[in-house]
C-alpha cells in the first residue's frame, strides 16, 4: 500500500503534460517543442501523409497537396501557396471570362462568335486566351501530375493534368492543323470541336477550389493558434529590492520572480509565492469556474488572472511549460493516422488507375457506338470522367476531421495522444477507474489515530511518520503531515524497505516498525485482531485504514480519509447515461471500496488489488468482450493503462502514467472522460459522413460523366460542370470537418 513504487503524489500540476510529448526521443521532443515559441525553423508536412517532412513549402510527392507547417505559430506567416494560387486564379479569371462567350453562344445561336467571326478566327482567339490559363495558371497541376507518374503515386493531379492537357492539345491541333483530324471528329458543318474554353474553365475552377481548400485547411489549426496566442509577450520581473522591470517572455529564466496583475495572462509555469487571486484556466482544462490561487499553489502559462495581484516563481519556461507541451502534443496527434485511414489508403491506391481505365473504356464505347461526331464525344466523355473523379475529397475525409477534432479536444481539456486512441475511444463499453486520485481528490489527510492497549496515540504516530518519511506514497505523506501538524518531531528511520501495494517497514529508535495494510501485517505475522473491529467500523465510512505494528505487535490504526471529488458523482452518472459501465479497481480494502462505491452508485468493485495485478483485471474484462478504457494517475496504474484499449491519464498524476495513456485529462476531472467519449463519437461520425460523401460522390459522378444517362435522357455531363462538382466536393468535406470546432463537449 505504502511503497515508494506505488502512486506518487505530485502536487505540481504543471508537470502533468510532461509525458504527453514523449512519442519520440528527448532530443526530438526538444527540437519540435522549440517550434512552439519560434517560427525560425519551420518544418512542412502533408495533412494526408504526415510522414512527409520538408524544410520548405511545396507539394506532397504522394498526393500532390500543398504542404503546411508541422507546428503552427502565433505569428501569421506568409502563405506562399495561397498567394501563388491566388495570383494564378486572378489572371486566369480575367482571361477565361471572354471564353465564356463561346460557351454562351452554343446556347444562343444569335450571338455565337463562330457564326459572327468564323471558326478559324475564333479558334485562334481562344488559343491566345486559353493557353496562358492552361500552361501558366495550371502549371502547378501539370508539375504535380508529372511527379505523381514519376513517383508512381497517381493522384488527383494525375487526372487533372490528363483531362485538361488532352483537351488543350486536341484543341491546339484542331486550330493549327484541322485537316489532320478525321471526319469522325467533325460536326455537321465540317469543323472540328474546340475545348479551349472547357480546359481554361476547368483550370480556373480547380484554382478556385484550391484557394477555398487552402483557406479552409488553415482554419483546422485554429485551436493550436488560439493556444499559442495565450502566452503574453512580456513578463514583469521583480528583483530582490522589489523593483519591477518588463522583460520579453523569452528572457524569463527558471527562478525569476514575476508579478502578475489583474486581468493579465500568466507568462510561464510556476508557484505563487505572494498574494492571492482566482485564475481562469478554462482554455487549458475546459473548466469554466476560476481556480483559487494561494501561496504555494501552482499556476500555468496562458491562463488568465482574475482581480487579484500575486508574485510567482518561474519553474518552467519556454518549451517546458504546460502550454507548450499541450501545443506539441496536439500538433503530433493531428498528424497521426487513424486506423480507418488504412482503408482509404488502400482504396486510393487503386482508385486513380481504375478511373483512367473507366475513362478509356467510356471513350472507346462512345467512339464505337456513339452518335456523330463519335470521337469528339469520346474525348468529351473521357475528360469529364477524369475531372469529376479526382479523389481529393476521399483523401481529405479522415485527416481533416482528426485535425479539427483533436484541436477541439485540447480546448476542452482533453489531450489526444494519437488518432488511433481517438478512434478506439468511440467503441469503449467499460471504464475502469482507480479510486485514489481519480474518483477522489488524491490528497488524503489523517483523520484519527486509535492506539491499541498499551500504546500512546502520539507515540505510534511518531513511529509511523518516521517510517513514512522515506515514502512518496500519498498516504505516507498524509501521515507525515498529520504528525507535523500535531507538533510531533519526525525522526529518521533505518533499514527502510517497502512492498508496493502493502506497506513499509524499518527500524526507529531500535524498534522494528511496520506500517501498512492488513495483508502486510499477515505477511509479517502481526496479529491485528485487537484493532480489527475498530478498523471495520471506520472502513464503513469510506476511510482508509493503515495499521501500525511495533516489534511485530499491533500498536494501533491510523484513519485516513480522501474526499471524493465534487464532480465525480455527476461524471459517473453521465458515463452511465452514455451506455458505459464503470468498474472501480483499487488496492484499498473491500469495506472501504464498497463504502465509496455506495456513495457513487458504483456496484462493480474490485478491491485489494496489487499494482502488478491491475493489468490482469483489465485483460480479464477484455477477454469477456468488453472494450476497456482505464483511467488512473499513478505509477502503479501504468501497466493497466498500457493494457487497456484506451488509457486515460489524469492530468494531476505522474509522468509515467501519462506516457502509458492515449488520452490525458488536463484538469484531472472524471467529467473529462465524458468529454473525451463525446469527442470521439462526434469525430468518428464526422469521418463516416465525409467518407460516405466522398465515396458516394464518385460512385454517382463517374457513371454520369461516362454518359449512362445519355441513352434515356439525352444528358451528357460537360467537363466544366464536372470540374465544379469536383471542387465543391473537396470544400464540402472540409466544411463538414470544421463543424467539429463548435461541437459541445
Amino acid at each position: 500500500m505504502n511503497g515508494t513504487a506505488s502512486k506518487h503524489n505530485h502536487h505540481d500540476q504543471n508537470r502533468h503534460a510532461a509525458g504527453c510529448a514523449h512519442e519520440h526521443s528527448s532530443d526530438s521532443k526538444h527540437t519540435q517543442s522549440a517550434k512552439v515559441l519560434s517560427d525560425k525553423a519551420v518544418i512542412w508536412t502533408c495533412p494526408m501523409h504526415p510522414e512527409i517532412r520538408n524544410q520548405e513549402p511545396g507539394a506532397c510527392p504522394i498526393c500532390g497537396m500543398a504542404l503546411e507547417p508541422l507546428m503552427p505559430t502565433a505569428v501569421e506567416q506568409d502563405d506562399h501557396e495561397f498567394i501563388d494560387m491566388n495570383r494564378r486564379f486572378r489572371v486566369s479569371v480575367a482571361l477565361t471570362v471572354p471564353l465564356l462567350w463561346s460557351m454562351l453562344g452554343e446556347l444562343i445561336p444569335a450571338i455565337n462568335p463562330m457564326s459572327l467571326f468564323g471558326h478559324s478566327n475564333v479558334a485562334w482567339a481562344q488559343l491566345f486566351l486559353a493557353t496562358p490559363v492552361v500552361l501558366w495558371g495550371g502549371w502547378p497541376f501539370f508539375q504535380r501530375g508529372w511527379r505523381s507518374v514519376t513517383n508512381r503515386n497517381l493522384n488527383m493531379f494525375t487526372l487533372i493534368a490528363l483531362g485538361t492537357g488532352s483537351a488543350w492539345l486536341f484543341s491546339l491541333l484542331a486550330t493549327i492543323a484541322p485537316g489532320l483530324l478525321p471526319a469522325s471528329f467533325r460536326d455537321a458543318s465540317g469543323a472540328p470541336p474546340l475545348y479551349f474554353e472547357a480546359a481554361a474553365v476547368i483550370v480556373t475552377l480547380v484554382l478556385l477550389g484550391q484557394l477555398l481548400e487552402l483557406r479552409a485547411r488553415a482554419r483546422t489549426s485554429g485551436a493550436i493558434k488560439a493556444l499559442l496566442t495565450l502566452a503574453p509577450k512580456i513578463a514583469h520581473r521583480v528583483d530582490d529590492e522589489q523593483n519591477e522591470k518588463d522583460v520579453p517572455l523569452e528572457d524569463v529564466e527558471v527562478g525569476d520572480r514575476l508579478r502578475v496583475r489583474p486581468g493579465e495572462k500568466i507568462p510561464v509555469d510556476g508557484i505563487v509565492i505572494e498574494g492571492t487571486s482566482h485564475v481562469d484556466e478554462s482554455m487549458l482544462t475546459g473548466e469554466p469556474a476560476p481556480a483559487r490561487k494561494l501561496a504555494d499553489t501552482p499556476v500555468s502559462a496562458g491562463t488568465t488572472n482574475g482581480t487579484g495581484t500575486f508574485i510567482m516563481r518561474a519553474d518552467r519556461v519556454g518549451s517546458d511549460t504546460l502550454l507548450s507541451q499541450i501545443v506539441h502534443m496536439v500538433a503530433q496527434a493531428q498528424r497521426s493516422r487513424a486506423p480507418v485511414q488504412r482503408l482509404v489508403d488502400q482504396v486510393s491506391a487503386w482508385f486513380v488507375p481504375a478511373v483512367v481505365l473507366v475513362a478509356v473504356i467510356a471513350a472507346a464505347a462512345w467512339g464505337l457506338l456513339g452518335p456523330p461526331p463519335q470521337l469528339a464525344y469520346a474525348l468529351l466523355v473521357a475528360v469529364s470522367v477524369l475531372i469529376i473523379a479526382c479523389p481529393c475529397a476521399l483523401g481529405l475525409a479522415t485527416p481533416m476531421s482528426i485535425m479539427v477534432g483533436v484541436g477541439r479536444g485540447a480546448q476542452g481539456g482533453v489531450l489526444i495522444k494519437d488518432a488511433a486512441a481517438l478512434e478506439r475511444l468511440e467503441k469503449v463499453s467499460t471504464i475502469v477507474v482507480d479510486k485514489t486520485g481519480t474518483l477522489t481528490e488524491g490528497k488524503p489527510s489523517l483523520q484519527k489515530v486509535v492506539a491499541a492497549e498499551g500504546f500512546d496515540n502520539d507515540e505510534i504516530l511518531r513511529l509511523a511518520a518516521a517510517i513514512e518519511a522515506s515514502s512518496e506514497h500519498p498516504l505516507g505523506r498524509a501521515i507525515v503531515d498529520g504528525a507535523r501538524a500535531k507538533g510531533i518531531a519526525v525522526s529518521t528511520a533505518m533499514d527502510f524497505e517497502s512492498d508496493p501495494g502493502l506497506g513499509v517497514w524499518g527500524l526507529v529508535d531500535g524498534a522494528e516498525i511496520h506500517v501498512g495494510n492488513s495483508r502486510l501485517m499477515q505477511l509479517h505475522n502481526v496479529d491485528i485482531e485487537s484493532v480489527a473491529g475498530t478498523a471495520d467500523e471506520e472502513r464503513e465510512t469510506g476511510a482508509t485504514i493503515v495499521h501500525v505494528a511495533v516489534d511485530r505487535r499491533a500498536a494501533g490504526i491510523l484513519v485516513i480519509a480522501d474526499a471524493i471529488k465534487e464532480t465525480t458523482p455527476a461524471a459517473i452518472a453521465a458515463l452511465r447515461e452514455a451506455g458505459i459501465s464503470v468498474v472501480m479497481l483499487t488496492g484499498d480494502n473491500e469495506r472501504t471500496a464498497r463504502a465509496v462505491g455506495r456513495m457513487l452508485a458504483v456496484d462493480d468493485i474490485v478491491a485489494d488489488v496489487l499494482p502488478q495485478d491491475k493489468a490482469a483485471h483489465v485483460k480479464r474484462l477484455q477477454s469477456q468482450g468488453a472494450v476497456v478504457a482505464m483511467a488512473g494517475d499513478g505509477v502503479n496504474d501504468a501497466p493497466a493503462l498500457a493494457q487497456a484499449d484506451v488509457g486515460i491519464a489524469m492530468g494531476t498524476g505522474t509522468d509515467v502514467a501519462m506516457e502509458s495513456a492515449g488520452v490525458t485529462l488536463v484538469s484531472g476531472d472524471l467529467r473529462g472522460i465524458v468529454r473525451a467519449v463525446l469527442l470521439s463519437r462526434h469525430t468518428m461520425s464526422n469521418i463516416r459522413q465525409n467518407l460516405i460523401f466522398a465515396f458516394g460522390y464518385n460512385a454517382l459522378g463517374v457513371p454520369i460523366a461516362a454518359g449512362v444517362l445519355y441513352p434515356v435522357f439525352g444528358l451528357l455531363l460537360s467537363p466544366v460542370i464536372a470540374s465544379v462538382a469536383m471542387s465543391l466536393s473537396s470544400v464540402s468535406v472540409i466544411s463538414n470537418a470544421l463543424r467539429l470546432r463548435t461541437v459541445k463537449l
